[in-house]
């Protein structure tokens, strides 16, 4: 398939539209049909393509709000498949377009064109708000109903296939698997190369992990190590998993909106374990300045910036485990370039994106603080863009190669027999 044109990350109400209208010219093949409610009372809309089939293949889109390619993805995915019924191989296609329409809400960026533009209006729930990830930090009687209408869905579909469309700020493509699908990296590696996307070697959410290809990461096994360090979640704890109940695997799908070669640089580091505490320092230093100026805000009664607010607290928590872990551990004394970018990518983002957060909530209140906020998250998002040479990735392009690789990842499923 090809997108030959650029477009915008479409909100879930445009998506809802879009795939209303795909149902009603071909409503034998096409069905819509809510799925579950949000907390605030918002659809989750489910798009089906196909029926009887041997094969079953659940995509998840929206499952972080900041992460806005997934809809579009999945939106171009259901509308190729409709126009190439061939395309569906065996299978009935579902898309749940958007997992967290509150989260998407809040965070606001149809078309950003810069980092700082994407970061005016960032917004990422924290941990247990997060569909994907409550079951891994919260107690089955307190999980959100966005996470019981996945989890329900993936017991009613029981799909071979579930697939979680993800997005990066700044950095490249990677693949996480719950189970490795022998043969995904080549059509992966291919489809990044044809398009100019980096492939994140060395991936910051893999750290730890197998890796089958470049780019291709295969989580732990439940019973297995725990995994990654730079996570408080348990991630075999997840929805990722819960399709093991049913023989099914899981693939998540990275692409960046801003792409870096930095991570995809395969020469040894020199001194990681040295990058890593200067990362780390920087890192607690970074982080301590933007505690101080939270001290400031009014938690006050606003949802929007009570919203805000738990997600700042619950990303300054993060830190110094992370930073901890980085110093007490360290890295490999083989790590490559491409590791220890990935490290210094996350570590900005953690900072930065905290204090855009709490940039919004300064604002709405008129506080004094807000400008002297509003130059460190400018500083900050220059400082990322210019130290990674950050290109812009078209909209179209990251949709062109998520595409690609939800069907290569079912298209090598099926050929391995499962």
């Amino acid at each position: 398939m090809t997108l030959i044109r650029d477009m915008c990350y479409p909100t879930p109400h445009e998506l809802a539209l879009a795939a209303r209208a795909l149902a009603e010219e071909d409503p034998s093949r096409v069905r819509l049909r809510q799925a579950g409610t949000s907390r605030a009372g918002e659809p989750l809309w489910l798009l089906s393509v196909g029926a009887d089939a041997r094969h079953t293949v659940l995509v998840v889109a929206g499952a972080h709000a900041n992460e806005p390619v997934g809809g579009a993805t999945a939106l171009a995915l259901a509308r190729h498949l409709i126009r190439e019924p061939a395309a569906t191989g065996r299978a009935a296609w579902h898309f749940l377009l958007c997992a967290d329409p509150d989260g998407a809400a809040l965070h606001r960026t149809p078309r950003p064109y810069s980092l700082l533009d994407y970061h005016r209006n960032f917004f990422r729930p924290p941990g247990p708000e997060q569909p994907e990830w409550a079951p891994s930090l919260l107690p089955p009687d307190r999980l959100p109903p966005e996470t019981l209408a996945l989890t329900r869905l993936i017991d009613e579909l029981r799909p071979a296939l579930q697939v979680s469309l993800h997005g990066t700020d700044l950095g490249g493509s990677w693949v996480q698997l719950t189970r490795d699908i022998p043969g995904l990296a080549e059509p992966f590696g291919k489809s990044a190369a044809e398009l100019h996307i980096p492939v994140e070697t060395s991936a910051s959410d893999a750290s730890g992990w197998s890796s089958p290809g470049a780019g291709i990461f295969v989580m732990p096994a439940p019973g297995t190590s725990a995994d990654g360090p730079f996570h408080p979640e348990d991630t075999r704890l997840s929805t990722w998993y819960h399709a093991h109940r049913h023989a099914g695997t899981t693939a998540i799908v990275e692409v960046p909106m801003w792409a870096s070669d930095l991570v995809d640089d395969p020469a040894p580091h020199p001194d990681p374990r040295g990058a890593l505490r200067v990362l780390a320092g920087r890192l607690t230093a970074d982080a301590a300045r933007v505690s101080a100026l939270r001290e400031g805000a009014a938690d006050g009664t606003d949802p929007a910036a009570a919203a805000l607010l738990r997600a700042v607290d619950w990303t300054l928590a993060l830190i110094p485990r992370i930073t901890a872990e980085w110093t007490c551990a360290g890295a490999p004394a083989e790590a490559t370039a491409a590791y220890i970018g990935s490290i210094d990518a996350f570590g900005r983002r953690l900072s930065l994106r905290a204090a855009a957060m709490l940039l919004r909530v300064l604002h709405a209140q008129g506080h004094p603080a807000a400008p002297a906020v509003d130059r460190l998250v400018t500083g900050w998002c220059e400082e990322f863009a210019d130290r990674f040479q950050a290109r812009w990735v078209p909209v179209a392009t990251q949709v062109e190669h998520q595409s690609r690789v939800v069907l290569a990842a079912y298209d090598r499923l099926v050929a391995a027999g499962r």
